[in-house]
């Protein structure tokens, strides 16, 4: 009898153990993609829960994030809405009840065709700046410029096209 309650509590603990390993693995991960989106501009919140949401199973509550990433609703939903935006997470209504679930969507190419616009944009007022400069170190800089950024943003066009004939 002793045997057997042994047994059973040194399987209760290892799966404790599991469990604890499987929750640090998730903050460690959760932690590293929050560092790297912040450092492209990514709010820490939106960042957090988009690592939260690529390791989720099955769509979320805001209660599941709260919960989860220990922020308030209202952080929570906005961070949600923000990489809704990015096309970075969806959101499914339940039906019957007012509650979204969110998820961590499969077209996730949205925040580079923003990064594309934003460079298309400097290109753009790059360009209008060396037009309207005197100064020749000054244009021969701006166009410098320009001729990057567009060459990176066409770079993104290309691999985005080479994607999408993946899919």
């Amino acid at each position: 009898m002793f045997a057997l309650l042994f047994h059973i509590r040194y399987i209760r603990h290892m799966s404790n153990i599991a469990n604890i390993r499987e929750r640090e693995n998730r903050q460690h991960f959760i932690r590293d993609i929050a560092r790297i989106l912040v450092s492209a501009g990514v709010p820490e919140a939106a960042a957090r829960l988009y690592g939260y949401l690529l390791l989720s199973e099955s769509p979320v509550s805001l209660d599941d994030i709260v919960a989860e990433l220990e922020v308030s609703k209202s952080t929570a939903s906005v961070a949600a809405r923000l990489l809704e935006t990015f096309t970075l997470a969806r959101r499914q209504s339940q039906r019957g009840t007012r509650s979204i679930l969110y998820e961590a969507s499969d077209d996730f190419d949205g925040i580079l065709k923003g990064q594309m616009r934003y460079m298309g944009q400097l290109t753009e007022l790059l360009r209008q700046g060396a037009r309207k400069t005197s100064s020749k170190a000054a244009r021969n800089r701006l166009d410098v410029m320009a001729d990057f950024y567009l060459l990176n943003r066409n770079a993104l066009e290309l691999a985005l096209q080479e994607w999408a004939a993946r899919k």
